[in-house]
């Protein structure tokens, strides 16, 4: 699926938590929330606003 990053919820040192939206991405007219698998905090987020992604593509990293 291609995407596009609509919305850029967080920023890297943010603390989050479990289910948290990171990012929402727009495909087909359809919002799709990234969400936060763990508690923790932003410590990369790897897109911005307007770019295109694909499945497998790295969003955001949370430790």
């Amino acid at each position: 699926m291609v995407a596009n990053v609509w919305k850029v919820e967080k920023a890297v040192g943010d603390t989050v938590a479990d289910g948290d939206t990171l990012v929402i991405l727009e495909s087909m007219k359809m919002e799709i929330p990234v969400v936060a698998e763990i508690d923790g905090v932003v410590a990369q987020i790897a897109v911005n606003e307007g770019d295109v992604v694909q499945e497998g593509d790295l969003i955001a990293v949370v430790e």
